[in-house]
């Protein structure tokens, strides 16, 4: 289920999808939802929202050659040795629909830390 629509990611690119995006990004927005449900199917439908076209955008990229991927948190460039370098984001990859640490905090299930013990609740059943 898709949870934005193309021209919500559209509408959030400095650059226009051609015809060709068009129909990937429509299809990316069906993945991103499935992803987004497996993280938590009750975040907010804004929180839905964003998280789509945040994701379908650093897949499809913002159109520029040679410039920074969409995600990427550090990168290098060189002139004449013709080299570049990037780091991307906690996970993922340029081309791929990944969650960033800022969109699981948006849908709630970002930076939890939590514990279970298999025996509490035999020592709670104990009766001394």
């Amino acid at each position: 289920m898709a949870y934005a629509t193309v021209d919500d990611v559209q509408n959030r690119l400095v650059r226009t999808l051609t015809n060709d995006e068009r129909s990937v990004c429509s299809a990316l927005l069906d993945d991103a939802g499935a992803v987004i449900d497996a993280y938590n199917v009750d975040a907010s439908s804004e929180a839905k929202l964003v998280v789509s076209c945040r994701m379908v955008m650093r897949a499809l990229g913002d159109g520029s050659d040679g410039g920074v991927p969409m995600g990427a948190t550090q990168g290098s460039m060189s002139a004449l040795g013709y080299s570049q370098s990037w780091t991307m984001g906690t996970s993922g990859a340029t081309g791929e629909l990944y969650l960033s640490r800022l969109d699981k905090k948006l849908l709630g299930v970002g930076d939890h830390v939590g514990s279970y013990s298999p025996v509490q609740e035999l020592a709670e059943g104990l009766v001394l």
